[in-house]
């Protein structure tokens, strides 16, 4: 049996309102080897049925959580999601933290909600805070449609996530404006950008796979492969039951 990986949605705002992920996420874990549930906000009791069935959760972007969530007043540039998914969103992140050790792979909007669920806080807007870089951290015009920038991003060796990646430096697809500017506990950074932006972390504490990165890896899957691998290989451990140290990591 393929593990299933729980994903969230972004809401849009109808009449009458929708679900909706594009499928790129959802290709992504089909490629290596997941099957994708669509988790649209629910109430807490159908939330913990849903989740005694999953073998991970994938968090995908979309707009900005709420300064608010970690004490500041928004930017003039922030653009929030819609409440009913902010919402849900902090309630499925925290339940899987606190009450499982499911593996978690955060995408752009989902490595920031990791961060601050765990404590930390953002770079509400990148190009006012760092008005000298030389890097476009967001998306082209219609990037959504058309494809997103690249930009490159070093990984650390040592860390976890430079098993996934044969080259310390890699072109990445993005499209993000925000960016984690204290690590949540227990969090490592283990991706900078060129301009000293942190563009991913990981969770060395946690027993199962944790990462979030900045960038959009379900843009260019052949680039990111191991990592989506590594990630249902970690989900297909936890739902046979094997112990952190039974996990093998992917091969370059």
């Amino acid at each position: 049996m393929k593990p299933l990986i729980g994903i969230n949605l972004d809401v849009r705002t109808g009449p009458p309102p929708e679900t909706a992920v594009q499928t790129t996420y959802t290709q992504s874990i089909l490629k290596a080897g997941g099957v994708p549930i669509l988790l649209p906000p629910m109430p807490d009791d159908e939330l913990a049925d849903a989740v005694k069935n999953l073998a991970g959760l994938m968090l995908i972007g979309g707009l900005d959580y709420c300064p608010s969530n970690y004490g500041e007043e928004p930017h003039a540039s922030v653009e929030t999601m819609h409440p009913e998914r902010e919402r849900f969103d902090m309630r499925l992140m925290k339940k899987i933290l606190n009450e499982t050790e499911l593996p978690i792979l955060g995408i752009c909007a989902g490595s920031q909600l990791l961060n601050i669920i765990l404590g930390g806080t953002l770079i509400q807007d990148i190009a006012t805070e760092f008005p000298d870089s030389q890097v476009n951290h967001s998306s082209a015009p219609n990037g959504w449609v058309k494809g997103h920038r690249m930009h490159d991003v070093l990984i650390q060796p040592g860390t976890q996530l430079a098993k996934y990646y044969p080259n310390s430096r890699v072109s990445v697809p993005t499209s993000h404006h925000q960016a984690i500017r204290k690590v949540g506990q227990g969090l490592v950074a283990n991706a900078f950008c060129d301009d000293g932006v942190i563009e991913a972390t990981e969770l060395p504490s946690r027993s199962s796979f944790t990462i979030g990165v900045q960038w959009h890896p379900e843009r260019d899957y052949e680039t990111n492969k191991l990592l989506f691998e590594a990630f249902v290989q970690s989900a297909c451990l936890y739902m046979s039951g094997q112990k952190p140290e039974q996990k093998a990591v992917a091969q370059r």
